[in-house]
C-alpha cells in the first residue's frame, strides 16, 4: 500500500467525519480497512457482512466521489468481509436495554443524533412530526400503522429514528426493531435458505414497535410481500405499534398487493412535503450550531438555503463540505469559497429534476392518477403518458435505465428503451405530442 494512497484515505476520512458526524463515522467508516487500489477500484475489508452492506448502501458512492475529487481517479468501491469474522451473527432483534439501542443481523442501528429536538419543523413536515411524536409518547397505540411518505432526504428516516430514540429513553424494556424493507427481504430469504423461518417469524412477532423503512422496495417481491402481510397483521392484531415509510402514499405503491396497500392506509398517513426556503434556512441555522468553533456568516447560510433545494440530506451535506474544506485549508467561509467548493452540487441543483416530480407533473398534465401511470394497464390513454414520463426521466435525470424502470412499477430497462425510442420517433411527426413535451419540460425546469 503506497504512502500517497494511505494519505489520500486519511484526508477522505477527515472529510467524511466532518460530513456525517462522529457517531456515524465511528460506527461505519472507522470500521473499514483500506487494502489497495486495483484497476480503478478502491478495495476495503470489513469485519462483518452487516458493516459491508451498510457502507455499500450509504457511503460507497460518496467515498468514490471524494477519492476522485482529491486526486485519485477511481470508478468503483468494493468491500469484502474479513474471513476471521465472516458469517458471525447473533440471534436477538434490535432491543432497548438501559437506554442503549442494540443491533444485530436482524435489526439496524438507531442513530441517536436523529431526535425530535434535532428535527427542524416547518409547514411541509409539521403534521408528520406531530404524528411521529404522538406515537413515541403514547403508552397505547394511537393509530396503526403510522405511514410516513415523501421524497428522498426529506426527513422520514429521521422521524423513525427519533421515535425509537424517545421510546428507548422513556421505556428501556420495550422491544423495538427498525430496518429497511430491503433488509427485511434479505433476512427472509436467508431464513428460507437456512430453514430458520420459525425463528425469523418469532423475532418479528415478539417486538412491540416495528419500523420498516422504504417499503416500496418489496414491490413485485411476491413471497416477501406474503411474509410482510402476515407479520403486519400479527402485530396489529396484538396491538403492537407499526411504523412504515415509503416514497409515495399507499394508494400509489405500484407492485404492492392491494390487500397490503389497503392495510397500510388503515392507520394514519402523513406526507412529508419538499422543504421551502424558510425551513431550509432553519435547518442550516440549527446545523451550524454543531460547528461552534467555525464562523459561518448568515449570508452563506442564506445562499445555501436558496441554492440547494433538492432535499435536506443534500443540504446538510453541502454545509458539512464547506466547513470541512475551511477546517482543512484554513480559509474563511465566504459565498465565493462556498461557490468554489460546491460548484458540482450547485450546477446539479440549477436544473435538478426527480423522477417523482416528473411522474406527478405528467399525471396532472394528462389528468391521470399517479397510480395509473405506475400500473400495468396498457390502454393508450395511460400507456402514452407513461412513455412520455419515461422519456422525460431519461432526458432530464441522471438515473440509469434500470433505475427508471424500477420507479415505474418495477419495469424492465428494455421497456424504458422502447418508450424513449417511441417518443423520439413520434415527436418528429406528431405536433401535439411535441407541444406536450416542450410544455412539460418548461414546467419541470421551473
Amino acid at each position: 500500500m503506497e504512502n500517497n494512497e494511505t494519505g489520500l484515505w486519511t484526508r477522505i476520512q477527515a472529510i467524511l467525519k466532518a460530513e456525517i458526524g462522529d457517531h456515524a463515522f465511528n460506527a461505519w467508516i472507522q470500521k473499514l480497512n483500506f487494502k489497495s487500489i486495483e484497476d480503478g477500484t478502491v478495495l476495503f475489508s470489513a469485519r462483518t457482512p452487516f458493516v459491508r452492506d451498510w457502507v455499500r448502501r450509504h457511503y460507497a458512492d460518496r467515498i468514490r466521489d471524494l477519492w476522485s475529487r482529491e486526486g485519485g481517479k477511481v470508478f468503483s468501491v468494493d468491500i469484502t468481509v474479513e474471513k476471521s469474522s465472516a458469517g458471525q451473527q447473533t440471534q436477538s432483534p434490535a432491543t432497548a436495554r438501559g437506554g442503549e439501542v442494540l443491533t444485530d443481523s436482524f435489526g439496524s442501528v438507531i442513530d441517536p443524533r436523529y431526535t425530535f429536538d434535532s428535527f427542524v419543523v416547518g409547514k411541509s413536515n409539521e403534521f408528520a412530526y406531530a404524528a411521529a411524536k404522538r406515537v413515541a409518547e403514547s403508552k397505547e397505540v394511537p393509530f396503526n400503522p403510522l405511514f410516513l411518505h415523501g421524497g428522498v432526504g426529506l426527513g422520514k428516516t429521521h422521524l423513525m429514528h427519533a421515535i425509537a430514540t424517545e421510546v428507548v429513553q422513556t421505556d428501556p424494556k420495550r422491544k423495538i426493531m427498525y430496518m429497511s424493507a430491503e433488509k427485511f427481504m434479505y433476512q427472509f430469504i436467508s431464513a428460507i435458505r437456512g430453514k430458520t423461518t420459525v425463528e425469523f417469524k418469532r423475532q418479528f412477532r415478539t417486538v412491540e414497535l416495528l419500523m420498516i423503512d422504504d417499503v416500496q422496495f418489496i414491490a413485485n417481491k411476491e413471497s416477501t410481500q406474503e411474509e410482510f402481510f402476515h407479520t403486519f397483521n400479527a402485530l396489529v392484531d396484538n396491538r403492537r405499534q407499526v411504523v412504515i415509510s415509503a416514497d409515495r402514499s399507499p394508494t400509489d405503491l405500484a407492485g404492492i398487493e392491494e390487500r397490503i396497500r389497503s392495510r397500510l392506509g388503515w392507520g394514519l398517513v402523513a406526507d412529508v412535503h419538499p422543504t421551502d426556503y424558510e425551513l431550509r434556512l432553519g435547518i442550516l441555522q440549527s446545523k451550524a450550531l454543531n460547528f461552534a468553533n467555525t464562523d459561518i456568516a448568515k449570508d452563506v447560510l442564506e445562499f445555501l438555503a436558496a441554492k440547494i433545494t433538492s432535499n435536506v440530506r443534500e443540504l446538510e451535506g453541502a454545509l458539512n463540505r464547506v466547513v470541512a474544506y475551511a477546517e482543512l485549508t484554513g480559509q474563511a467561509i465566504s459565498i465565493d469559497m462556498t461557490r468554489s467548493v460546491l460548484q458540482d452540487l450547485l450546477r446539479a441543483n440549477d436544473r435538478k429534476v426527480t423522477i417523482d416530480e416528473i411522474q406527478r407533473q405528467v399525471s396532472d398534465y394528462y389528468n391521470l392518477r399517479l397510480s395509473e401511470i405506475l400500473s400495468a394497464r396498457r390502454a393508450r390513454d395511460i400507456a402514452r403518458p407513461r412513455q412520455v414520463a419515461m422519456y422525460l426521466a431519461k432526458r432530464m435525470t441522471s438515473r440509469s435505465l434500470p433505475e427508471i424502470g424500477r420507479k415505474f412499477g418495477g419495469r424492465d430497462h428494455t421497456t424504458v428503451i422502447h418508450a424513449v425510442r417511441k417518443i423520439d420517433d413520434l415527436r418528429r411527426t406528431d405536433s401535439t405530442l411535441e407541444d406536450d413535451i416542450n410544455r412539460l419540460s418548461q414546467l419541470l425546469e421551473g
